[in-house]
């Protein structure tokens, strides 16, 4: 599946990797995948957690680090004077540095991300929940509070993975599966942290408008756009049926025709959301399905706790 590229651009799934011919659109079982997607989820958060291990800087926060020297020209304030009594010297406390307190983690799951292709680990819906629940997961193993955007309350609790689970399938029972393509929430308190997971095939000034609001009080976050590998690559040619959301039928005598500008409009727009991402102050990167779920969860985590470093 996928959606317009602007006003007229798309590009849809071949025939084989299509919606069910006698419903047009997939309905989401989020009741169904969740148990696997969430266990899946705890894994992924686990294996990233190793990696986040051993990673401690000097900033704000409320735990000890390490005593420094003090520099010449700093604010005396800085000084930890019962310290600084047991040596001939002024010491500095310095305290480990923390990521965001607070995270909200948000996943696509409009028609589109149901897409996959024999070149996919999984499809783009299933990886996106993988990747926001594993976030939330790891986020609370921290010591830090997360919650769904525009869903849930913020949490602590070690079971965030079974709560925002069904959160989701209330959620998909009370809308009758009709997701949106971004999240509509009112804007982050300052300080406040959001990631965005989806394959963003939006219109760049909806995508915009969505960080500007989300940003309106100093919050940052980072976009991570989730592609299948057939929709970098566009695998097809001689003739090939193409299928939108809503089951439209689009038949192409020679596929490869379209390869070259496809490509060449999807490579526009993705470095078009990456620039409205930076004039926001936010991150923006790319995921394909064919990696690792793990591997996407630390970069994701990297970047947040890197951004709140800054």
């Amino acid at each position: 599946m996928a959606r317009k590229l602007g006003k007229d651009f798309s590009f849809l799934p071949s025939a084989a990797a299509r919606p069910d011919h006698d419903k047009r659109v997939q309905a989401l079982d989020l009741a169904r995948r969740l148990p696997a997607l969430a266990l899946s989820a705890r894994q992924a958060a686990a294996s990233a957690q190793a990696g986040l291990h051993g990673r401690r800087r000097a900033g704000v926060g409320e735990n000890f680090w390490q005593f420094r020297p003090f520099i010449p020209g700093e604010a005396a304030q800085n000084v930890d004077w019962r310290r600084s009594a047991r040596d001939d010297r002024l010491y500095v406390r310095q305290r480990e540095w923390e990521a965001a307190q607070v995270l909200w983690v948000w996943a696509d799951l409009s028609g589109s991300m149901n897409y996959r292709s024999d070149h996919g680990a999984q499809s783009k819906l299933d990886r996106a929940l993988i990747l926001a629940l594993a976030l939330a997961d790891s986020t609370v193993r921290a010591g830090e509070r997360a919650g769904w955007l525009g869903l849930t309350r913020l949490s602590a609790a070690r079971d965030i993975v079974d709560s925002l689970a069904v959160a989701l399938i209330a959620q998909e029972r009370a809308s009758d599966g009709a997701f949106a393509d971004l999240p509509q929430a009112a804007p982050l308190r300052m300080r406040e942290k959001a990631a965005l997971i989806g394959d963003f095939l939006v219109d760049v000034a909806d995508f915009a408008a969505c960080l500007q609001r989300l940003s309106a009080q100093g919050a940052r976050g980072h976009a991570l756009m989730i592609f299948d590998p057939a929709e970098e690559d566009f695998p097809f040619s001689g003739q090939t049926e193409f299928y939108d959301e809503a089951g439209d039928l689009l038949r192409a005598g020679r596929a490869e025709d379209y390869a070259a500008p496809y490509q060449a409009r999807l490579a526009a727009h993705r470095e078009a959301l990456a620039a409205a991402a930076r004039a926001q102050g936010w991150t923006f990167a790319l995921h394909s399905t064919a990696r690792p779920a793990s591997e996407a969860l630390l970069n994701l985590r990297l970047a947040l706790t890197a951004d709140g470093a800054r």
